[in-house]
C-alpha cells in the first residue's frame, strides 16, 4: 500500500510538472469493464474461460499538438486473467500451497483459474479528428506496464473436490505484465474543458506471465517434461470516462 501511494504521489507531481509546460493538458477517471483471457503457445493447453473484471484509472493528456497528444495514467486492473485446460496431467503452481494434500500430479483435463490483480501504467499516443457538433473521435495505440498486486486461483478437475479455490498462487505468477494495444472511441463534449469518453479498447500481453516451473506427464512417452509455455493475459475493455 505504501508503494502505491508513493506511486500516486510521484504522477500527480509528474503532471503538475507538464502542466506548467504544457497549455493543453487534460486529466481524467475512468472506470470501464474488462473482459479478459489467458493463450498460450501450448496446443494441449486451452482456453476454457473469460474473467469479467474492472479498470479504475487516473488519466493524463498532453497535448503537443491540435489533435494529438501523450496519454498516461495510473490505475489498477481487477480480476484480470482467465480460465486454462490442461489436457496433460501435471504438477502446476508448484511453488504454492494447494491445499491438496493427497494430490501431488493434478488429473487430465484440470481447469486453473486466475484472478489477478494489476497496477497499470499506461503511455499511448492519441490522435483525434476535428470536432463535428460535440463530438470528436480518436484512435489510440499504447503500451501497459502492469505490476501484479494479487494472484488468486481456482482448481476444478476429476478428484479435485470443492476445497481448492481462492488459493494465493502468486508465488507461480510473474510480478511484470508488459502489454501492447489499441483504442478507439468518441469524446462528448459537456463544455469547453469538459467531455464524456466511451470506446473499446484491445490490449494484448507480450511477456509470459507464468513462472512455469512445473511439470507434465508426457501423454506419448509418459515421462515427466519441464512445463515451459508461455502464457499470455489479454483482455478487451469497454472505456467509459470523463476528461476535464
Amino acid at each position: 500500500m505504501k508503494r502505491i501511494i508513493v506511486l500516486t504521489a510521484a504522477l500527480l507531481l509528474f503532471y503538475s510538472h507538464l502542466s506548467a509546460q504544457y497549455s493543453q493538458v487534460r486529466f481524467g477517471m475512468e472506470a470501464s469493464p474488462s473482459f479478459s483471457w489467458l493463450t498460450t503457445n501450448d496446443n494441449k493447453i486451452n482456453r476454457s474461460g473469460t474473467n469479467l473484471g474492472l479498470k479504475l484509472r487516473l488519466l493524463g493528456e498532453f497535448n503537443f499538438q491540435e489533435n494529438y497528444a501523450i496519454t498516461t495514467g495510473l490505475g489498477f486492473h481487477f480480476n484480470a486473467g482467465g480460465q486454462l485446460q490442461h489436457d496433460n496431467s501435471g504438477a502446476y503452481w508448484v511453488n504454492s500451497d494447494l491445499g491438496l494434500p493427497n494430490i501431488d500430479t493434478l488429473p487430465q483435463g484440470v481447469n486453473l483459474r486466475y484472478n489477478l490483480q494489476y497496477l497499470e501504467i499506461p503511455i499511448g499516443l492519441k490522435m483525434r479528428t476535428r470536432e463535428f457538433g460535440y463530438l470528436r473521435y480518436y484512435l489510440q495505440p499504447m503500451l501497459t506496464l502492469g505490476i501484479n498486486t494479487s494472484a488468486e486461483g481456482d482448481i476444478e478437475g476429476r478428484g479435485i473436490g470443492n476445497d481448492a479455490e481462492n488459493i494465493d498462487i502468486g508465488p507461480d505468477v510473474g510480478a511484470l505484465n508488459l502489454a501492447w494495444g489499441i483504442g478507439a472511441g468518441i469524446e462528448y463534449s459537456l463544455s469547453e474543458n469538459t467531455a464524456l469518453v466511451g470506446g473499446l479498447a484491445f490490449q494484448l500481453g507480450f511477456t509470459d506471465m507464468n513462472k512455469d516451473d512445473g511439470t507434465f506427464i508426457d501423454e506419448n512417452t509418459g515421462q515427466r517434461r519441464e512445463e515451459d509455455s508461455n502464457t499470455q493475459n489479454n483482455s478487451l475493455t469497454i472505456t467509459i470516462g470523463v476528461l476535464f
